[in-house]
């Protein structure tokens, strides 16, 4: 299973909980080595079997070479998890600049298209492949919409929600999977990219389950996703985002 994005929250929790599940998992990072390192070591450490490897799941060329390595280190690839994502200081879409939106769609759209491509190119049957799970990480904000705080994320994971639906169609026949989930407001360090670190606690309130998701309630998602027991399941966006 390979985890885009893997160093810390969601996609951490992924890739230990992957790992428990049986699976040799590869831990994506861009610039984090010391905390991609510590998921190795806590996977390695129980037994389980790990790799870190470094690049920017938003950049074709390294793209390439991220898949490049896994072909070396395990000849197949079984799961894809397209996690890798980010998020901007909260602001009115009246106040948002070019710049920022490339980097939101480069990282959070075109990213995730470039490594199913790669995916599917291994994973499809009619390319010679055993098949495959492609799990893309949206969020709940594809629903609400985010006003006022980022519109833009939020439109970013709409574009997954459709690619998802779109893709899973497409590649049905291959045997191949694919997948979404949607967590609502979780525990991690995206939340400080926003200017807001305690947003989490601000938001519980609202959600009927009063209280913000756990990465590992995420990943336990993903992970059962990805297992046999969801083999009927396909083009299909779960909400994991607490009643909200």
């Amino acid at each position: 299973m390979l985890i885009t994005g893997a160093s810390r929250g969601i996609g951490a929790a992924t890739a230990r909980c992957a790992a428990a599940a049986g699976y040799a998992v590869v831990v994506n990072y861009r610039t984090n080595h010391d905390a991609a390192n510590a998921v190795v070591d806590a996977i390695t450490s129980s037994g389980g079997s790990a790799i870190a490897v470094q690049a920017d799941a938003s950049d074709e060329q390294e793209i390439g070479r991220l898949f490049a390595r896994i072909d070396q280190a395990y000849g197949r690839l079984d799961v894809l998890v397209n996690n890798a994502g980010t998020v901007d200081r909260a602001s009115r879409v009246q106040d948002m600049t070019a710049a920022r939106l490339t980097r939101m769609f480069n990282v959070n759209i075109t990213g995730p298209f470039l490594c199913a491509r790669e995916a599917v190119r291994r994973m499809s049957t009619a390319a010679g492949g055993r098949g495959g799970v492609i799990v893309n990480v949206s969020s709940g904000a594809s629903r609400s919409g985010s006003p006022n705080e980022y519109v833009d994320y939020a439109a970013s994971k709409g574009a997954i929600d459709t690619f998802t639906i779109g893709l899973a169609k497409e590649v049905a026949s291959e045997d191949i999977r694919v997948v979404g989930v949607r967590p609502g407001v979780t525990y991690t360090e995206i939340h400080a990219t926003t200017g807001e670190p305690a947003r989490v606690d601000r938001i519980a309130p609202m959600v009927p389950l009063r209280r913000g998701a756990q990465p590992a309630e995420i990943a336990h998602a993903i992970v059962w996703l990805a297992s046999d027991e969801a083999s009927y399941v396909t083009g299909t966006l779960l909400d994991v985002t607490g009643g909200l």
